[in-house]
C-alpha cells in the first residue's frame, strides 16, 4: 500500500476510507500523508464548480486581503474575524495595482473562500462531513471529530501567493492539541503551480495566534518566538487531482507561489476532537452562540 518510492509518504485509498494500521504509522511517524484516488474526478467537479459560482456571485462591499505570517496582523479586520461564521472571499495580494485597482478579472483574484463552507454550502458539507470522512478520522483516534474551518483555496495562475511554513495548530488550538487537517487537491499539483510541501516530523507548538478584546475590540497578537526551519529537506507533494493530503496539527508545511500559467485549486478542512479537547476562547476563529460546531454524525450522510 504505502509507496516507498515516496518515502512511504503516499498510499491508497480504501473504499470506506479508513487506513491500515502501516499508514496510521507512517502518518505518526512523517506528520503527513498522502491518500491518493481517495476523492472521483466528479466530487472534485463538484467543488469546484460550486466555488465558481460563489466567486461569480461574489460582490465586494469591503476588500479583504489574504496574508499569512506576521502580516496578518496588520491586514486583520472585522470581514476576516466574522468569517468562521460565514462562506466569504479573499483576493490575492497581486490581484491589485499601485493605485489599488484590480488588475484581474475577478475570477482570477480570489485567494480563498472561507471558513464555514463545511457547514453552509451543501457541496462541501457532503465531503466534509461523508462517511469516508469520518471513518479516516476515525482510524486516526478521533471519537468525536469536529470541523471547525474549511478554506476553498485557488492558487490563481502566475499571481498566487506563497503561504510560509506553519503548524496548523498554531491557529486552530485546543487544550489538549487535536487539530488534524485534510487537504483534497482538485488539480494536479506540481511544484510548479505551487504543491505544498512538507518537514518530516510533528515539533512542538511554541507559538499561537490569538485575539484579545482589550476595550471590546479584537486585536490579533502571536504568543511566542517566531520558530526558524531548515526547509532543505522539505518534502514536495507532487500529487494527482483527488489526492486526500492529512497534515497533523503541528506538521510544518507550506507552499511557494504559483508562477505557472496553470491554477491549483484545492480544499481543506480543519477537525478538532471535542470528546477529550476544548476550543480555546483565544483562537481568532469564534462561532456565533446560534451557529456552534457541530461533531461528525453517522446519521447526517451516507456517501
Amino acid at each position: 500500500r504505502a509507496m516507498t518510492a515516496h518515502g512511504g509518504w503516499l498510499t491508497h485509498a480504501t473504499k470506506d476510507g479508513s487506513l491500515s494500521q502501516s499508514d496510521i504509522d507512517a502518518y505518526n511517524s512523517l506528520g503527513f500523508l498522502a491518500i491518493a484516488d481517495f476523492a472521483s474526478a466528479d466530487e472534485c467537479a463538484s467543488l469546484r464548480e460550486r466555488a465558481e459560482a460563489i466567486v461569480d456571485a461574489f460582490e465586494p462591499e469591503t476588500i479583504s486581503i489574504f496574508s499569512t505570517g506576521e502580516k496578518q496582523k496588520k491586514t486583520t479586520d472585522a470581514y476576516f474575524l466574522a468569517s468562521g461564521n460565514n462562506v466569504s472571499c479573499f483576493f490575492e495580494e497581486k490581484a491589485f495595482d499601485e493605485s489599488g485597482t484590480l488588475a484581474v478579472e475577478k475570477s482570477k483574484s480570489i485567494n480563498k473562500i472561507g471558513h464555514a463552507l463545511h457547514d453552509i454550502e451543501p457541496a462541501f458539507r457532503r465531503f466534509s462531513r461523508s462517511s469516508k470522512v469520518r471513518a479516516l478520522l476515525h482510524s486516526l483516534g478521533m471519537c468525536e471529530p469536529t470541523p471547525v474551518q474549511s478554506m476553498y483555496i485557488f492558487k490563481q495562475p502566475a499571481i498566487g501567493g506563497a503561504v510560509t511554513p506553519h503548524q496548523d495548530s498554531t491557529f486552530l488550538n485546543t487544550e489538549p492539541p487535536t487539530c488534524l487537517g485534510i487537504w483534497l487537491a482538485l488539480e494536479d499539483c506540481t511544484v510548479e503551480n505551487g504543491c505544498l510541501f512538507a518537514l518530516k516530523g510533528t515539533p512542538e507548538v511554541t507559538r499561537r495566534m490569538e485575539v484579545d478584546y482589550p476595550g471590546g475590540t479584537r486585536e490579533i497578537a502571536f504568543t511566542g518566538e517566531a520558530p526558524k526551519y531548515d526547509l532543505t529537506d522539505a518534502v514536495p507533494m507532487e500529487v494527482p487531482r483527488g489526492t486526500l493530503v492529512l497534515l497533523h496539527g503541528a506538521n510544518v508545511h507550506f507552499s511557494k507561489a504559483n508562477t505557472s500559467p496553470h491554477s491549483r485549486h484545492a480544499y481543506s478542512v480543519h477537525y478538532i476532537d471535542t470528546s477529550r479537547a476544548k476550543w480555546r476562547e483565544t483562537n481568532w476563529l469564534q462561532r456565533a452562540p446560534d451557529f456552534p460546531f457541530a461533531p461528525l454524525d453517522a446519521s447526517e450522510d451516507k456517501n
